[in-house]
């Protein structure tokens, strides 16, 4: 048996993989929303010294006014391209998403603090994707 408090939680959690099959990442808590996005995408400028390709999905933060400005004023550097609509199956990241929830299924996580800890390691170990 495996014993559950019932108490639920969650974090959000922003992943890239890079053509070498690295994956960065980062977990917080809080909404997604556009200064995050800037602030993982700032974070993976400073990763990378050739142009990156990010490929992002239909979110509301990747088609915000704020982002847009900041990809052109970074274009060098950076370029987004947008998944279709309702394309979930041509998005790395929600095979990511999903290794993640099966690593964790079986783990009794009982504060918020603790599921940071686990998604974090999982990912740093290549256990999550």
């Amino acid at each position: 048996m495996v014993k559950r408090t019932g108490n639920r939680f969650s974090l959000n959690a922003m992943s890239t993989i890079s053509t070498r099959g690295e994956l960065h990442f980062t977990v917080f808590h809080g909404t997604f929303d556009a200064a995050g996005l800037l602030a993982f995408c700032t974070r993976l400028l400073n990763h990378f010294d050739t142009k990156i390709h990010l490929v992002v999905d239909g979110h509301p933060a990747h088609r915000a006014k704020t982002v847009k400005t900041w990809a052109a004023d970074h274009a060098d550097h950076i370029e987004l391209h947008h998944l279709p609509a309702y394309a979930p199956h041509l998005n790395p990241g929600e095979l990511v998403n999903a290794d993640l929830k099966r690593t964790l299924a079986d783990k009794t996580i009982t504060t918020r603090d603790q599921l940071g800890n686990e998604v974090g390691a999982a990912a740093r170990s290549g256990d999550s994707g």
